[in-house]
């Protein structure tokens, strides 16, 4: 049965390190059905929350360089179920992806949501558009009221994706989060407080009248 994104990941020289773990046999004679080319809705969802990534690539030299990329939350955005895209903005000029894509196209993502511990991987072939080139791309792509300065688009053809398990995934929480999550009690502290001044308006001595 398919499995999309191990059809991808698994080399010989991953096999032979899982034969060497004595894990070679739950991968090479899987019996489920993990088709993974098309982005369901869920994966939709998922994408469209996220307010940052990890993007790898691969220099000719053969090494690999890891870049974090962040903005407002749905900034990667599904265009439809096989495609992605994000505007790349302005930073430290040093265009490592950029320099890395034109030799090879080949990009993987991890998508975190610490909160919930879930991570999805993406394995994609990744087209670097000029700004301009496609209008309505541009128009996507493009976060209301975001003030950086995008110098090009990054459109992601998706190869395959996988869901990864929460293991060692440490719950953290953006500080949006963090407020959504104590306004409740914020709100009550301030009713407790106003019944209080109340009370203590009803039980001060009154003034005496000459």
């Amino acid at each position: 049965m398919p499995y999309d994104f191990l059809d991808i990941a698994v080399t010989p020289s991953v096999r032979a390190a899982q034969a060497a773990m004595g894990a070679d046999g739950l991968w090479s004679d899987f019996k489920g059905n993990r088709p993974s080319d098309r982005f369901s809705p869920d994966e939709a969802a998922f994408i469209a929350t996220r307010d940052s990534f990890y993007m790898s690539t691969v220099s000719e030299s053969g090494w690999p360089y890891v870049q974090h990329r962040g903005g407002p939350p749905g900034f990667l955005k599904v265009v439809d179920d096989r495609t992605l895209a994000f505007a790349d903005y302005r930073g430290n000029r040093q265009y490592i992806s950029v320099g890395n894509l034109a030799a090879d196209d080949r990009a993987c993502l991890i998508l975190m949501d610490y909160p919930r511990r879930a991570r999805l991987k993406i394995y994609a072939h990744v087209t670097v558009l000029p700004l301009g080139a496609e209008p309505e791309l541009d128009e996507l792509v493009a976060p209301s009221g975001y003030r950086a300065r995008p110098e090009r688009i990054f459109r992601l053809k998706l190869q395959a994706f996988d869901w990864n398990c929460q293991q060692h995934i440490t719950p953290r929480f953006t500080e949006l989060e963090v407020a959504e999550a104590v306004k409740p009690l914020r709100d009550r502290l301030q009713a407790l407080e106003a019944e209080c001044a109340a009370l203590r308006a009803q039980l001060a001595p009154q003034g005496t009248s000459k």
